[in-house]
């Protein structure tokens, strides 16, 4: 799996964890299916849910 961001995309693998910091913009990228498992605060708009605003 990868995590863009805006200056670079982060690798995890396998039982690897990374805290992204309160507003930083980040997309999740998985060439393959992954079970990945995200928390994010309540309440935050996400492309889900983006026409909600």
């Amino acid at each position: 799996m990868q995590i863009a961001l805006r200056d670079k995309t982060l690798d995890l693998h396998e039982g690897e964890l990374f805290d992204i910091p309160r507003c930083v913009n980040y997309k999740p990228v998985c060439p393959e299916e992954c079970t990945v498992r995200l928390w994010e605060p309540k309440g935050t708009c996400n492309t889900g849910n983006a026409a909600g605003y």
